[in-house]
């Protein structure tokens, strides 16, 4: 009898635990979602870069279109922290962003994995008040100034701190988005702010003076982004990430072409409604081979390790973790691969 029993649940039992996996893997899903902190100064929603030219040329919803997945771009004025909500509670698959809030969320817990670099090396600047007498960081002691608390700004402002041995305690920050703190300023109702290339436009109207950038600081304060997947998502549908990356470097490949810089700028003046001439501006000294380089290089890791430490080190999270443990390089270096082999049969 007990042989029997055994007979007919050994079968039973392996037909059970056999199909749990498989179920899981084979069910494809009806949408891909794609969070992105929105940039843009006017209606429509824009990040720049690579999300950009992916939803101009519409690149991943032809990709998945025979599938019957559906792209569901999900922008957020509230940036970084927002964002990283929306990856906590399960409401986003993928996600654009930039260096410090990837950094929080994965420091706080998020099962995230850095799939490739989105952009590395964006030039920041300090904005002040007219006729205020700073020129330097220095001159910043005990000055209001304006950072965006939870996103790459506040560490790319700790990061140019640094660099001239100063820290946030020295001064009077305030927490202000991108465009409070540029109304403040114009304002007067603070004394500078740590922005990106928006203020260049405050600037052509007289409203600031830009004395200091990470440019004139070897880099220090300048900022990178990063292309994240959920480690549920990646585990479930490996095979629909890789297209997903492969997709997204026909979108770098076109950024890296020099002959696309004009083009770019049209584009993201288009839809970000920001001046031609801020962007040409802000652009004019970049290498655009390198300032798009999709790779997880040890450079890019390099400076992704130098953000953790700082972050820790100004407390901005609670400890740091190593870069090494959180990249996932091999959908990147496959696209790449993938695409020199396309080239070499050309």
């Amino acid at each position: 009898m007990k042989t029997a029993f055994r007979h007919l649940l050994s079968p039973l039992l392996a037909a059970l635990l056999s199909s749990v996996p498989v179920a899981a893997h084979a069910a494809q899903p009806d949408v891909i979602r794609i969070a992105v902190p929105d940039l843009s100064a006017g209606s429509k929603p824009s990040a720049g870069g690579v999300v950009d030219v992916l939803r101009d040329q519409q690149l991943l919803e032809k990709e998945f279109a025979k599938d019957g997945i559906r792209i569901d771009w999900r922008f957020f004025k509230g940036a970084g922290p927002v964002v990283n909500e929306a990856l906590a509670n399960g409401q986003a698959d993928f996600a654009y962003l930039g260096d410090l809030a990837a950094i929080i969320g994965k420091a706080n817990g998020l099962d995230t994995r850095v799939l490739s670099a989105g952009v590395r090396g964006v030039k920041s600047y300090l904005g002040v008040v007219p006729g205020s007498g700073i020129h330097s960081l220095q001159d910043l002691k005990g000055k209001r100034v304006a950072v965006f608390r939870g996103t790459a700004n506040q560490l790319s402002f700790a990061s140019a701190l640094a660099s001239q041995g100063l820290s946030e305690r020295e001064l009077k920050v305030i927490n202000l988005d991108f465009n409070a703190a540029n109304a403040a300023l114009a304002a007067k109702q603070i004394d500078a702010t740590w922005g990106l290339s928006n203020l260049l436009s405050l600037r052509e109207r007289g409203l600031v003076e830009l004395p200091v950038n990470s440019r004139n600081l070897q880099g220090a304060g300048s900022t990178q982004a990063v292309l994240l997947g959920t480690g549920a998502f990646i585990r479930q549908h490996p095979d629909l990430v890789q297209r997903l990356v492969n997709t997204q470097e026909q979108a770098a490949k076109w950024l890296r072409d020099e002959r696309n810089r004009e083009a770019y700028v049209d584009l993201v003046a288009n839809t970000a409604n920001w001046p031609k001439s801020i962007l040409r501006d802000d652009l004019a000294e970049e290498n655009l081979a390198e300032y798009f380089d999709p790779r997880l290089d040890a450079g890019f890791v390099g400076l992704l390790q130098q953000g953790v430490d700082l972050a820790a080190k100004e407390r901005l999270i609670r400890r740091g973790f190593q870069v090494a443990d959180w990249i996932e390089p091999r959908f990147i270096d496959n696209a790449l691969q993938q695409d020199q082999a396309v080239q070499a049969t050309r």
